[in-house]
């Protein structure tokens, strides 16, 4: 019996204990991203004249007038990290999500190296939802096993 093949044991134990834990990092994951989000609409809600004043002087959202583009961004950061918290329509809402946290990030010029990072771990957080799924502790699991197996 080789060195390797001694091994496999605990390597099998191993992965198992992964997979044990993947829905638990699945919505830590969702949990993290949601709470960076909701919380800046939240601030957002309590000055909304310093918001509205923010989207006029300082963001350079593209196309839309800075009155709609603040409404817009608050609704999509008040909204969309509740689906994320609770896993309903997961994935949709991770990709407006990541669209929205990308042009949050290029419309805001002074925005710093760390900022930028900061945009970045999240943006791969929302690309692991994208591509893995929301995971087994969320709405979107139990209703398609409930309703679609």
């Amino acid at each position: 019996m080789t060195n390797i093949q001694k091994l496999m044991p605990f390597w099998d134990k191993f992965i198992r204990a992964i997979i044990t834990i993947s829905p638990i990092v699945d919505l830590g994951a969702r949990l993290w991203v949601a709470n960076v989000f909701f919380t800046s609409g939240m601030i957002k809600i309590q000055n909304w004249s310093s918001t509205v004043s923010l989207f006029e002087n300082e963001y350079s959202v593209p196309v839309l007038p800075p009155e709609l583009a603040a409404y817009l961004g608050t609704a999509a950061e008040l909204s969309l990290p509740v689906l994320l918290v609770l896993g309903f329509i997961s994935r949709p809402a991770a990709i407006a999500l990541f669209i929205f946290n990308i042009i949050a990030a290029t419309s805001y010029p002074d925005l710093s190296e760390l900022g930028i990072k900061d945009h970045q771990v999240w943006g791969l957080l929302m690309l692991v939802t994208i591509v893995h799924g929301p995971g087994k502790l969320s709405l979107d699991h139990w209703i398609k096993t409930k309703y679609f197996r």
